[in-house]
């Protein structure tokens, strides 16, 4: 059965040049003090929150990976409902200002799963699908 009503434009979030430069500075020297200092800075920015889940994760660290992904994740829901998104909808992938709710989004499936919470990690992989297959596949 073919949907026959349109779907809703994509959200595109504000790109946030000074966040941005600050996660690639906290790339550079890769400790998680650095993406500390970020989300510090720029509590509002998804990708802070991502960088932290991610090397969470890959410290063995899943319950501070989940904190750390479920806040940046909140943080996004509020940044896409401030630029029109209506609970659902693309949230595409090649639009880089997305990428840290979509990584955070990513993370938090993970860690959910790490922890036991089957049934949120399947619903934010769901998620994360919906919003953009392309993130789904970029990010397994």
């Amino acid at each position: 059965m073919q949907n026959l009503l349109p779907e809703p434009p994509a959200t595109l979030l504000p790109a946030d040049e000074e966040a941005d430069k600050a996660l690639a500075e906290a790339a550079e020297r890769g400790t998680a003090d650095a993406y500390k200092a970020v989300a510090a800075a720029h509590p509002a920015y998804s990708g802070g929150w991502a960088a932290l889940a991610a090397d969470a994760l890959a410290a063995g660290e899943p319950v501070t990976a989940y904190a750390y992904a479920r806040t940046g994740y909140h943080r996004g829901l509020d940044a896409l409902r401030r630029n029109g998104w209506k609970g659902h909808g693309p949230v595409p992938w090649s639009h880089a200002p997305n990428q840290g709710f979509l990584r955070c989004l990513h993370s938090l499936s993970i860690a959910a799963a790490e922890i036991g919470e089957a049934d949120e990690a399947a619903r934010c992989a769901q998620f994360l699908r919906d919003s953009d297959p392309a993130a789904a596949d970029a990010l397994s």
